[in-house]
């Protein structure tokens, strides 16, 4: 594997450091990418390989192995390597792997990550002035664990030598949108059909469902008090403000929650502080009373009690059932 040089004759190579409970999707989807542009391009525009810690199977969160091509201690040049990870990520400490980014950085080569594997990169310190974005479900702890970081919620980001992604079918679009940039968009569009991918989506494109297919809700007055609520987690609006905001009475918003949500507005509002919670407790090593502060609870007895009741397991519980 040698560095790109400025008029190519042998493929471009991409890597794929594949790291323990890896998401098999994200992967195969970028890596399918590259596939069908060889194939209706009729040339090999691309070569690919998997790189493993050792020389042991990466084993992906569904338990599906795949073997390595390379081990980290015996690449030494390469033109793309994309870290690969998913479950977990934020509590992978292995120095092998640190050292061999650091080492694949400092030589120029583009380095990216899909899924959650920004974490690593993270980590490492190859994010530090970059734009980066992670799946929508860790953005939270993630800006928790690397405030200095510039995190968006983009489909996927590309700045310079580091590109990054939400993961899942998101990585499709990325290798896409990297196809097109060096091989025009016809042959991007042409792998997208091959896929049966209706469009080859732009960084741009929410991560998420837009609400009203999320929740099955097309009352655009309803939609506008749940946007509130999802936009003021760390400091709860109080119910009086979340209907003068839309134009309701307080009885009002009552009769459309228990018609359409079957809850009331409070409590649909603290299910969703609760479950930014959870998330916050188990991708970060916050105390539970920043957790509690962070999501609007004014003290870590209420937060432990309200979580008791949902999750029927206290904070330090949900804790230790995943460590």
């Amino acid at each position: 594997m040698q560095a790109a040089s400025p008029q190519r004759i042998e493929p471009e190579h991409f890597g794929f450091l594949l790291l323990p409970r890896f998401s098999s999707m994200p992967f195969t989807s970028a890596m399918e990418a590259l596939r069908a542009a060889n194939r209706l391009s009729g040339k090999p525009l691309y070569s690919w390989s998997v790189i493993c810690p050792d020389n042991e199977p990466a084993v992906a969160s569904s338990g599906v192995r795949v073997l390595p091509d390379f081990t980290v201690d015996q690449v030494d040049r390469i033109d793309n390597l994309v870290v690969v990870t998913g479950m977990e990520a934020e509590r992978i400490n292995d120095r092998r792997v640190f050292n061999f980014l650091r080492r694949i950085a400092r030589q120029g080569s583009r380095v990216g990550a899909i899924s959650t594997g920004s974490y690593i990169l993270a980590r490492c310190g190859l994010l530090d002035g970059y734009r980066c974005t992670i799946h929508w479900e860790n953005i939270p702890g993630f800006k928790e664990a690397f405030p200095q970081l510039e995190v968006t919620d983009e489909l996927f980001e590309v700045d310079r030598n580091r590109f990054t992604c939400a993961g899942g079918t998101a990585a499709l679009d990325l290798m896409l949108s990297i196809i097109a940039l060096a091989h025009g968009r016809e042959l991007a569009t042409g792998c997208a059909e091959a896929f049966m991918h209706e469009r080859i989506r732009d960084r741009h494109d929410p991560q998420r469902m837009a609400l009203r297919a999320r929740i099955g809700v097309s009352h655009p007055k309803l939609l506008k008090v749940i946007e509130l609520m999802e936009g003021s987690l760390e400091e709860p609006l109080p119910r009086s403000q979340l209907a003068r905001k839309t134009g309701l009475s307080t009885r009002q918003l009552e009769r459309l929650f228990r018609k359409y949500l079957q809850r009331t507005p409070t409590r649909y509002y603290l299910e969703l502080r609760l479950q930014k919670a959870r998330t916050l407790l188990l991708q970060t090593s916050l105390s539970v009373l920043d957790v509690a502060l962070a999501c609007g609870f004014v003290s870590a007895s209420h937060f432990s009690k309200c979580y008791r009741e949902f999750y029927a397991k206290t904070p330090r519980q949900e804790r230790q059932l995943e460590g």
